[in-house]
């Protein structure tokens, strides 16, 4: 297997992730090219992204001189088409598997020939987003997981339309950003979200029914099993919104009765209340 050599990296995507991955991608030599749709919120990814590394400095983490080397490398911009000189491209959007494959059929036409289109999914079906390409031995999906500065794992999903090589360029990409990339086949919910959304749903439950309070479940789970957050804390800090979209495409492909939405997580999400992002979810970040 031969990994192409991977210079200039497009970031499609405005939220958390999509600066997450790009400053990880900047910090480790890589150019990148970060899109949103308005110049106004790309610019502003990128004056986050100079916070972010300035703490960082302020740490001792890194030189103040490898935070300009990396900022110098960002080029923010709201024109889809200036992602055409890019060696791959990873999209970071709404996890809404129409507006993904709307996105894929753009950048197969704006993106050289050679160039690698990967997903930052974590659960939708990567081989969708593929065929709406003319090139659909070169998608794949990359998932970083959040915050992507930190966080050391990048699932690599290889839908079944995916070449060896592109699989390779996958992980090539990781292992310069230092992260440790696991191969998975293209199936919802990959490794972790497979694994902890049930988790995660039947914490509620248990709340749901009684069981135990919100804290004795989060401190049972972290002093029982060493987890570093309980599973409230962790559901609101991945968004419960997006939670129940992911379990709702976990029970849409395989119905197991372990990722139906319990109740009142969907109750929750109808009234707004999604966690950190929103100011309150199971806990309240307005204090």
């Amino acid at each position: 297997m031969h990994a192409m050599s991977i210079k200039r990296v497009g970031i499609v995507g405005s939220g958390i992730m999509g600066s997450g991955i790009a400053e990880t991608l900047a910090v480790h030599g890589i150019e990148v090219v970060l899109r949103s749709r308005a110049q106004a919120t790309a610019d502003g990814m990128v004056a986050g992204m100079e916070k972010s590394l300035t703490r960082q400095v302020d740490k001792g983490k890194i030189e103040a001189g490898d935070r300009d080397a990396a900022l110098a490398r960002v080029t923010a911009v709201s024109d889809l088409g200036e992602l055409a000189e890019c060696d791959l491209v990873i999209e970071s959007v709404v996890e809404d598997l129409g507006v993904k494959k709307h996105l894929f059929s753009e950048l197969d036409r704006i993106c050289p020939d050679h160039a690698v289109l990967a997903t930052n999914t974590s659960t939708l079906p990567v081989v969708e987003m593929a065929m709406e390409t003319g090139r659909p031995d070169k998608v794949c999906g990359i998932h970083f997981f959040n915050p992507a500065p930190v966080m050391t794992l990048v699932e690599v999903v290889r839908p079944i339309t995916a070449s060896d090589d592109t699989i390779a360029t996958a992980k090539a990409l990781a292992e310069v950003c230092e992260k440790t990339p696991v191969e998975v086949k293209d199936q919802a919910g990959f490794i972790v979200n497979a694994l902890l959304f049930p988790y995660l749903n039947n914490a509620v439950r248990l709340l749901e029914n009684g069981v135990a309070t919100r804290d004795d479940i989060d401190t049972a789970m972290k002093g029982g099993c060493g987890f570093p957050m309980g599973p409230f804390a962790l559901l609101d800090l991945v968004g419960l919104d997006t939670s129940v979209a992911i379990l709702d495409a976990l029970y849409e492909e395989f119905r197991d009765p372990n990722y139906a939405v319990v109740p009142l997580l969907r109750r929750m999400v109808a009234a707004e209340l999604c966690g950190r992002k929103s100011g309150k979810g199971f806990f309240d970040y307005h204090r």
